[in-house]
């Protein structure tokens, strides 16, 4: 997101809802009921008190107090058997530097970051900071005889546990990646004490931070594009038993072309082991294989039913590791079947979904709640963000600088909506040799972790060159680890001082308001990767009231949706002809201070009328599957243009004193008149699929805006001049459209007589909304003076 402004520019039905999943879930078997952990002393929960958050969610009071997000984390490698240490933790804050505390003072709902409200802290958090974190528990007695591994979903930043004293692996540094350790050969066989230490240096240490900044937790004034950092444990932590021999991860890629899954299964404990992956829908096998682990080896799936967003349908999976004919573990999860890919549709190169174009629009999804900083208050929360989306008509979601927890990705996987995964960026500054290591370090585990997701379809590594280096050469890297996917080397390469790698498989400008002029190379399909910014502040419903900003202020509800749609229908009237491909709109919610959202920060108001946002969507999701075609006017002839408003389609453009208007033209009108309004039809100026209109009087004047307003001007070479002076139609009813090539989205008007740059739902008087697309319809006459 850009850090300073351009030049120009319901609650849902919770309780039957959750009932509904819960009960789904159990069914599909992703849910396992967690395994009796022995949770602590009850007292604690009963000392802990939660701190008031700044703004209330639906879900900020459903949050349970001793067991928080109760769901199976991961829902693409599921084992039957688990337990949840989610809950109330002993808590400690020391110097950066101490060692372990001799009493924990504190506790903290986990796994929520220590200044979020939800965890029961709720402070500022700094380098100079070391957090500690406290619990016991049993090993469930039906666990005998297997390794016990602890699981922690992301703790941020680095991270060193302890069970009964002893360290547990080695020490962890990444803030949005899972680890685990097998903490087998620690236990003691009753209850034992796990101690967790965590330090975040956010912006002052060289590590992946995203948004994250070090500032005080209660809602103030300022801030920008940053927001409260979110220190220590801020996904699940849990522990589960697994064999010796055992599935660690599985890698899937379905391959269209040969109808089968390819699948490499990776595993530890496994040498002399094979693996066995069966597919299945409705419990009925359709594919089943066998191979060695740590290899690929392809699943036949005969006739595959594809995953769209439109269909998001899943197959299942099970995988198993065999000792001989003894099965030692076995694991289940769930695929898509669909292909990403980049080609050649009508002379523009663009991304495909099962080899075929479909313009993909979103938004930039940053993933802050009020309530819980990085972390959703509940599963129904975190899936709300998402199916928000689909009910306001996106396909896709941009997940902006932040990683979520996997339950995220099963959602989207399951809901239908295609993942641009931004890599979190490192701040602002040049990283050093160390920062690079460990950011590249941190980015692979991350594909690692969910590049089985069939809705992830890009990689984004860099944006708007934060921290940015060796672009180039990160993309290729990125694009050998995953080829299945494509990769954007930099989001954002026209703005803030980015630099383009040029390579990768988009061209990805950031314009607010927008839409610009994006345009594909002969290697590269073009995407907007961020656009639009449009403001509305919601009273009762601010972080901080009165502090809100935007890159577009909206006076109301009205103006914004007038606004918001007008873009979409300048991308899908001009830019996507044009060679656009993708859209990422700022953004779904307001995020503290920013207030671009379509939804209040607290997920309480839905700022625009949802049935007209999807069927803009809708309508330019559409259009990329069926494209009209293009509208041509008669280059190199003289024409007239006439009004299509109701009452005054006698007046035809024409030129007065170097201002455009106008005026009423007839048989008895003087030649100066007809002369006047009479323009040639030529190749744009700018841009030979549009066009410019030169005066038939004043050859060399062209109709040029400048400032909104119309005049007839002549050239003086500039490229600026060119781009004001070309016009790009669309389609209109009994008539054309002539939109500004520089400006798309904005539209030749005649308002009061005068000829203005008009913009849906903007804020000028010209900009009226009564009669708008009237007023901007065209129809091209035979000439007043041949």
């Amino acid at each position: 997101m850009r850090t300073s402004p351009p030049r120009r520019t319901g609650r849902p039905r919770q309780a039957l809802t959750a009932l509904l999943t819960l009960y789904a879930l159990v069914c599909a078997g992703l849910l396992a009921t967690p395994g009796p952990a022995h949770a602590g002393p009850r007292a604690l929960a009963a000392a802990w008190n939660p701190q008031p958050s700044p703004m209330t969610t639906p879900w900020t009071q459903q949050v349970p107090v001793d067991q928080p997000l109760p769901e199976y984390p991961r829902p693409q490698l599921t084992r039957p058997d688990w337990a949840n240490l989610n809950g109330i933790w002993d808590f400690a804050v020391t110097g950066a530097n101490a060692g372990q505390p001799a009493s924990f003072t504190e506790q903290i709902r986990v796994p929520f970051a220590a200044e979020s409200a939800l965890s029961g802290i709720h402070r500022k958090i700094t380098q100079n900071d070391r957090l500690w974190y406290k619990r016991t528990f049993t090993v469930p007695a039906g666990w005998s005889g297997r390794r016990v591994q602890l699981n922690f979903g992301a703790s941020d930043w680095r991270t060193t546990v302890w069970v009964n004293g002893q360290q547990a692996g080695a020490v962890h540094s990444g803030g949005f990646d899972a680890f685990r350790y097998d903490i087998t050969p620690l236990l003691n066989g009753g209850v034992n004490t796990v101690v967790v230490s965590v330090w975040d240096p956010t912006e002052t240490g060289g590590q992946a931070i995203g948004k994250q900044r070090i500032r005080d937790v209660a809602p103030h004034d300022g801030g920008g594009i940053f927001y409260t950092a979110a220190s220590g444990i801020w996904q699940t932590v849990w522990l589960e038993p697994t064999s010796a021999a055992h599935v660690e991860r599985l890698d899937m890629v379905p391959d269209l072309t040969n109808n089968t899954l390819r699948v490499t299964v990776r595993g530890a404990g496994t040498s002399g082991h094979t693996a066995r992956v069966t597919v299945s829908t409705g419990g009925t096998v359709v594919g089943s294989a066998t191979g060695p682990v740590g290899s690929a080896f392809s699943v036949a799936v005969p006739g595959p039913r594809l995953w769209t967003p439109e269909d998001p349908f899943l197959y299942d999976v099970k995988a198993e590791i065999l000792s001989g004919g003894t099965v030692t573990d076995t694991v289940g999860s769930y695929t898509g079947m669909r292909s990403v890919s980049l080609g050649r549709v009508d002379g523009v190169m663009r991304p495909l979904l099962n080899g075929r174009f479909v313009f993909q629009t979103g938004t930039l999804d940053q993933g802050y709640w009020p309530d819980g900083i990085f972390t959703a208050p509940t599963d129904a929360a975190l899936r709300f963000d998402l199916q928000k989306h689909k009910d306001l008509g996106f396909n896709m979601v941009r997940k902006h600088i932040k990683v979520e927890p996997q339950r995220w990705f099963y959602w989207a996987d399951r809901l239908g909506l295609l993942v641009w995964q931004d890599m979190p960026a490192m701040d602002l500054r040049t990283p050093d040799a160390a920062a690079r290591t460990q950011w590249e370090a941190e980015y692979d585990r991350i594909i690692d972790q969910h590049r089985s997701s069939p809705s992830v379809v890009m990689w984004v590594d860099e944006n708007e060159g934060w921290g940015q280096y060796d672009q180039a050469r990160i993309a290729d890297k990125v694009k050998a680890y995953d080829p299945s996917r494509l990769v954007d080397n930099m989001s954002g390469v026209n703005c803030c001082g980015s630099v383009d790698g040029g390579n990768g498989d988009v061209i990805d400008h950031h314009v607010y308001v927008g839409p610009g002029v994006t345009r594909p190379s002969a290697t590269r399909a073009a995407v907007l990767g961020e656009f639009g910014g449009l403001g509305l502040r919601v009273a009762g419903h601010e972080w901080f009231p009165g502090g809100g900003f935007s890159y577009e202020n909206q006076p109301s509800a009205a103006h914004l949706g007038n606004r918001f749609v007008g873009l979409l229908d300048a991308i899908r009237e001009t830019q996507m002809p044009a060679g656009l491909s993708a859209s990422v709109y700022t953004e779904i919610t307001d995020v503290e201070n920013e207030v671009n959202g379509l939804l209040t920060y607290d997920r309480q108001v839905v700022k625009v009328d949802e049935a007209r946002v999807r069927n803009a969507n809708l309508a330019l999701i559409q259009a990329s599957r069926n494209p009209a075609g293009p509208v041509t006017l008669p280059a190199g002839q003289y024409r007239s243009l006439r009004v299509t408003t109701p009452g005054y389609t006698d007046r035809y453009v024409r030129h007065r004193n170097g201002a455009v208007v106008t005026e009423f033209v007839g048989a008895g009108s003087s030649g100066l008149l007809k002369n006047d309004a009479t323009w040639k039809v030529v190749s744009g100026l700018a841009d030979s699929r549009c066009y410019s209109f030169e005066s038939r009087n004043y050859p060399g004047q062209y109709l040029r805006h400048r400032d909104f307003r119309v005049y007839k001007e002549a050239g003086d070479g500039s490229a600026l001049f060119r781009a004001d002076a070309t016009f790009c139609p669309v389609p209109g009813a009994g008539g054309v459209r002539l939109s500004a090539y520089n400006f798309p989205g904005q539209y030749l008007r005649h308002y009061e007589a005068q000829l203005w740059l008009a913009t849906p739902g903007g804020a000028h008087t010209w900009d009226n909304p009564a009669l708008f697309t009237e007023d901007t319809t065209w129809a091209v006459d035979a000439p007043w003076a041949p």
